[in-house]
């Protein structure tokens, strides 16, 4: 078994993460508690006002999220770490047995080497169980992260212009081709979550 392995399908599953974060859509409305100063509506065709986020921006400077990718990656590691020390344990009790193994008994051997074989099995399943940590923790965080930007999008918006439609930028996916820079709140939004999440830690 190699254990690179492991890695390979750890980092891919947080890149999947990563991805699904930058397709947010950012829409609804709701009660606040906030009181962001908002740029002027853009009054569009059917008295519809309309305003976009840029996710990308949003991810690169929103603390929560910048906090949240440095945890993510501390546990990994820290999963990564626990297989290898079980690994290296595994390969030097082996190496052991074959260095040894003439001296013991019959009995003692065929014992010896049922349990090499269990362990054998069990780092094969370790290495499934630690991915699917893995990847419950980026979903749990992932959503947590989410309901926090949908939350304060539905209080902003509800606190100040009331737009009609928000909708997200992306580089990744984005649905459109181009967007009026004047319909850009982005700042606006990353400065109120900043705000918001500094409230919240102290």
């Amino acid at each position: 078994m190699k254990t690179n392995k492991i890695l390979i399908a750890i980092n891919a599953v947080l890149l999947l993460g990563l991805i699904g974060i930058y397709v947010l859509h950012f829409t609804s409305r709701g009660n606040t508690k906030q009181n962001v100063d908002a740029t002027a509506p853009l009054q569009k065709e059917g008295g519809l006002t309309i305003a976009y986020v840029d996710s990308d921006t949003l991810l690169a400077k929103y603390q929560y999220a910048i906090d949240l990718q440095k945890e993510l990656e501390a546990y990994r590691d820290q999963q990564e770490r626990y297989y290898q020390q079980q690994m290296t344990q595994f390969q030097a009790d082996y190496q052991n047995y074959l260095k040894t193994g003439s001296t013991l008994t019959l009995t003692q051997q065929q014992a010896k080497e049922a349990e090499l074989k269990q362990r054998a099995e069990k780092l094969s399943t370790l290495e499934q169980e630690l991915l699917g940590k893995v990847t419950e923790r980026q979903l749990t965080e992932n959503t947590k992260l989410l309901n926090a930007i949908f939350a304060f999008i539905r209080e902003y918006n509800a606190a100040n212009q009331q737009f009609d439609i928000i909708m997200r930028k992306t580089f990744v996916d984005s649905p459109t081709m181009y967007l009026n820079p004047g319909m850009d709140i982005t700042d606006e939004i990353i400065n109120g979550l900043n705000e918001e999440y500094a409230n919240l830690k102290k």
